[in-house]
């Protein structure tokens, strides 16, 4: 019998998935270092980090109305134009997915060292390392059950945070509710609102990720490139409007942590009960957050060993107890130690890193494909098909280019690991990597 997917998912689903995968609450997350940053205007660099991800999400809806079927930019770039190209855009993907659980449990540790000073951070950040990959290694089922719940839990967090904001404005004769400030003012300076947006960009890594359901959606041709851009608007419509309301809230507040700035402001505005409510909020966030980062790195890790691109005796080895990657797992809980030598604007850069260098190639695919393989001319089409995905190569590029420059070179010292790999895979580019099933 040959059982295939049922297709039930419809656009608004789709639209909550991608959102929700996104973890809104990671705007309050960040907020300090993007403070820190931009100079103190943090909505602006969202709203630059929104352009430009709205660019490349056009891109992305149209490979994803190109191959439906595809439903990662591996499959976009390998498909219309190289293989090899295919695996470097491959190699940039590992990158975000094996260190973003780095990222999101040091977020994590820097908002608990903060509550509770007397205990060093490193406890923190070993102890959501060793409980999460216990749980991917025996009972990923149970997190996926309390996932929605927690993203409930999330928004309502949220929610009363800007509420509170709101409330601490107007009460301050000092503070001005509407103001252009956050946005644009007399000391602003574009390099710090680009290396702000550079940062900002972390908060929207997943916005891709609902053409990975095109096989369980209806009409997904149609479905899934909407859904794209409809999750991108709205989270960065979001994160804009949280952005600037705690901005103008927290104008006059200096931060003694700006890892952990939302903390400060939660105290401030809401007092000790509140901020512990928060705490709970964005530490249950960034727990299970780290969780799915954790379990996707790993069974990535896995389909590259499976699939011969890396050693199968370690990668593509499975517990015959618990069936899953055990070794995958352990590897990215030993890789997210580095987490020890870094800050969150090193770690979350690092991984904008590989992330912007798959966006350029995914904005790339659309020319070749379009452009170049089916010849699509005219003004709509040069317009959709090559101006605007040359825009948001450009916008990649200023955007990476702005990271911290500490990420830069990490990211350039993966790139070339990755390219040594490819060498030794295709004999010296002689022959075609082998494909992966992502």
């Amino acid at each position: 019998m040959n059982i295939q997917l049922k297709r039930t998912l419809t656009l608004w689903p789709l639209v909550l998935f991608g959102v929700g995968l996104i973890t809104p609450i990671i705007v309050l997350g960040t907020f300090g270092i993007l403070s820190d940053a931009s100079g103190g205007h943090t909505p602006m660099s969202y709203l630059v980090a929104m352009t430009a991800m709205l660019l490349t999400a056009l891109s992305y809806a149209h490979m994803a109305k190109a191959l439906p079927n595809s439903g990662s930019s591996y499959s976009y770039v390998r498909k219309t134009m190289d293989a090899r190209l295919g695996f470097m855009t491959g190699w940039a993907i590992l990158l975000d997915y094996l260190f973003l659980p780095m990222a999101i449990w040091l977020i994590g540790s820097a908002y608990l060292s903060s509550a509770f000073p007397q205990i060093p951070g490193f406890i923190w950040l070993l102890a959501f390392i060793g409980i999460t990959s216990v749980i991917n290694i025996i009972g990923l089922k149970l997190a996926a059950t309390l996932n929605m719940l927690l993203l409930l839990i999330e928004i309502l967090v949220l929610f009363a945070f800007l509420v509170l904001c709101l409330h601490y404005t107007l009460g301050d004769p000092s503070k001005a509710l509407f103001s252009l400030k956050p946005f644009f003012s007399s000391d602003m300076q574009w390099p710090l609102i680009m290396g702000g947006a550079a940062i900002a960009c972390y908060s929207y890594i997943g916005f891709d990720a609902v053409s990975t359901l095109s096989e369980e959606t209806h009409n997904p041709e149609k479905t899934i490139p909407r859904a794209i851009l409809w999750v991108t608007v709205i989270s960065g419509l979001i994160f804009c409007v949280t952005a600037y309301i705690v901005q103008v809230a927290a104008a006059d507040l200096v931060f003694d942590n700006i890892d952990a700035a939302a903390y400060e402001i939660a105290l401030n505005i809401g007092g000790d009960i509140f901020v512990s409510i928060f705490l709970i909020g964005l530490v249950l966030g960034q727990f299970i957050s780290g969780i799915a980062a954790q379990a996707g790195g790993s069974r990535l890790l896995y389909a590259m060993g499976r699939d011969g691109v890396l050693p199968k005796a370690f990668f593509g080895w499975l517990s015959p107890r618990f069936g899953t990657p055990m070794f995958c797992i352990g590897l990215s809980g030993v890789i997210a130690l580095l987490a020890l030598t870094m800050d969150v604007t090193t770690s979350t850069s690092f991984i904008n890193f590989g992330a912007f260098l798959t966006f350029i190639m995914v904005n790339l695919s659309v020319v070749f494909y379009y452009w170049i393989k089916l010849k699509k001319r005219g003004v709509q089409a040069t317009l959709w098909f090559l101006c605007c995905p040359l825009a948001g190569v450009l916008a990649d590029i200023w955007l990476m280019i702005s990271l911290d420059q500490k990420a830069v070179i990490l990211g350039l010292c993966w790139l070339l690991v990755g390219f040594l790999w490819l060498l030794y895979l295709t004999a010296g580019l002689r022959r075609e990597p082998p494909e992966l099933s992502i």
